[in-house]
């Protein structure tokens, strides 16, 4: 079985219309996890979250876990997306849109 990808997605986004873009192309990927970091992280991950449920018509394959870390430090972060799904060893990409 192939590892999922996980994403630290950088705030603020210099371009926010590349998000659902981005976040469409992460469920193509089967992504793990998207983590949000930086400032405005919070409103950034609700955006995403509202892109993956869309239409609210549940879909297996529109899933990935969404989390934001607006007090934390990057290396706080990237120890969190090492270790969520206990460090399997996943590919992590750095994102900045």
């Amino acid at each position: 079985m192939t590892a999922a990808p996980k994403y630290i997605l950088h705030c603020p986004l210099s371009d926010e219309n590349l998000l659902e873009e981005f976040v469409e192309a992460t469920l193509r990927e089967n992504g793990s996890l998207i983590a949000v970091v930086g400032m405005g992280c919070e409103r950034i991950e609700d955006i995403i979250d509202e892109i993956i449920v869309g239409d609210a018509q549940y879909e297996e394959h529109r899933f990935i876990a969404t989390t934001s870390h607006p007090d934390e430090s990057y290396e706080e972060v990237l120890e969190f997306v090492e270790l969520y799904d206990f460090g399997q060893g996943e590919v992590i990409h750095e994102v900045r849109l």
